[in-house]
Order: structure tokens, then C-alpha cells, then sequence
């Protein structure tokens, strides 16, 4: 009886090391996907800022587009002219040709890769200068930075399984990209305010599934103890935040930003 109380009492122990480890292991691959995910939000920002100051001139050019508003040269590329449609859907094609080559990579070069995405998503967000005030982006980016945090957490300590969630919210992304193509030739403003509406709530509901799914990933995976493929597999828990943010983002700055 004691030898067998002695081994129970030690498989208890064991149990509770590997548990111990596990959580840990956790914790850093968390931080690896939300540290990931700022560095690639601080690139975007700095590489949309960057631009929209080459935009818009302050000194008359020949490129008009307001009253006191002239757009430089390379501004002109990028917003009037045929390259527009590159800028635009550059980073939908970018992020396509990431999730299919992932597997192909080190983890080192997937890393590369996203920071290069995220320069590329800042090039076609810098847009957002000239249509919105400073003190608009810097208010709607900070709510969103409030809402994004409150629903990860959400999605992070829930013990409801939001798997079945995801078909739904995926077949709502995809909905949105083809109502927004859409509007692009109908250019209806009531349209435009219900895809923003609608965009918000799928994507404050992919942002709990994700973080969710990024937890289950690694408990999943955690006895493997293969760190390539966790590495990689942070990185695009890194993406699919950092995807769901920049949306969000987006469509409450249609809804809520002052325009100039």
C-alpha cells in the first residue's frame, strides 16, 4: 500500500512538472506571437507615416488634389495613378503567397517575410493620412488598441470552444472582400457603413477565435517539442492578430474618423 501511495504521489508530481513546463512554454510562445505582432504594428506605422509625409507637399506641385493640398510625385504613383491598384491589393496577394510558402521556410526567414508584409501593409495604409485627421487615427487606433486587448484576453482565458465559430467568421471575411470589391464601382455610402459595421463585429470575433486557436495550436503540439515548427507557427499567430487589428482598425475609422 505504501508503494503504492509512493508511486501515485509521484506520478501526481511528474504530472505537475510537465504541467508547470507547459505553462511556461506557453507564456513564451504568447509573447512571442504578441511581440511579433508589435514590432510588425510598428513598422506598418512607421512606413505609412513616412509616406504620408512624401504625399501631400506643403509647397504648390503640380499634382493638386484640395484647395492647399498638392500631391508630390511619388505621391501621385501611389494614389492616382494605375499603381494605386498594386498599392491596394499588393498585401491581400502578399499575405496569400505567405501562408502558402510558410512551410518552406526557417522560421527565421518567416519572420523577414512578416516584418516585409507589415512594410508593405504600411505603404497602402498611408493613404489613410490624407482622407482622416492626425487626431482621428491616433483616437480610433487607440480604441481599437483597447477592444483588440479586452477580446484577445477573452479569447485566451475562455473555457467556451469558439472552434465552431470559425467556418462562420471566415465565410463573413470573405463575404466582406466581395462587398467591398463591389463598392468600389458603386461607391454606395449605406453600403460602405454596413460593411463597416459588419467588418467590426467579424473581426472583434476573429480575434477572440484566434487567440484561442494559437493557444490550443501549442497545447497541441507542446510534447512535440519541435521549436522550428512552433516558431513558425507563432509567427502566423503573430499574422492572424496583426491581421485582425489593422481590420478592425479600418473599418472603425470608417465609422468613427473625421475626415479632412
Amino acid at each position: 500500500m505504501a508503494q503504492f501511495d509512493t508511486t501515485r504521489v509521484a506520478g501526481r508530481t511528474t504530472a505537475g512538472v510537465r504541467g508547470a513546463d507547459i505553462d511556461a512554454g506557453l507564456r513564451a510562445h504568447m509573447n512571442k506571437v504578441y511581440g511579433t505582432m508589435s514590432v510588425g504594428m510598428l513598422i506598418t506605422f512607421a512606413a505609412a507615416w513616412a509616406l504620408s509625409g512624401l504625399a501631400v507637399s506643403a509647397t504648390p506641385t503640380e499634382y493638386q488634389i484640395g484647395a492647399n493640398e498638392y500631391l508630390t510625385g511619388l505621391g501621385y504613383a501611389l494614389y492616382a495613378s494605375p499603381l494605386k491598384w498594386v498599392v491596394m491589393f499588393a498585401p491581400l496577394l502578399f499575405v496569400f503567397g505567405f501562408s502558402a510558402g510558410i512551410n518552406r521556410m526557417s522560421a527565421a526567414t518567416a519572420q523577414l517575410v512578416f516584418y516585409a508584409f507589415a512594410a508593405v501593409m504600411g505603404i497602402s495604409l498611408s493613404s489613410i493620412f490624407l482622407v482622416f485627421t492626425g487626431y482621428s487615427i491616433a483616437q480610433v487606433f487607440l480604441i481599437t488598441a483597447i477592444a483588440f486587448a479586452g477580446l484577445s484576453l477573452v479569447g485566451y482565458t475562455t473555457k467556451k470552444d469558439l472552434s465552431g465559430f470559425g467556418s462562420f467568421l471566415i465565410m463573413g471575411v470573405i463575404g466582406l472582400i466581395v462587398a467591398s470589391l463591389v463598392n468600389l464601382f458603386l461607391q454606395s455610402p449605406m453600403m460602405m457603413y454596413a460593411i463597416s459595421v459588419l467588418g467590426v463585429l467579424i473581426f472583434a470575433g476573429l480575434t477572440a477565435y484566434d487567440t484561442q486557436n494559437i493557444k490550443n495550436t501549442y497545447l497541441a503540439h507542446a510534447h512535440g517539442g519541435d521549436s522550428e515548427w512552433l516558431g513558425k507557427a507563432a509567427i502566423m499567430g503573430a499574422l492572424n492578430l496583426y491581421l485582425d487589428f489593422i481590420n478592425m482598425f479600418m473599418f472603425l475609422l470608417q465609422l468613427m474618423g473625421n475626415r479632412e
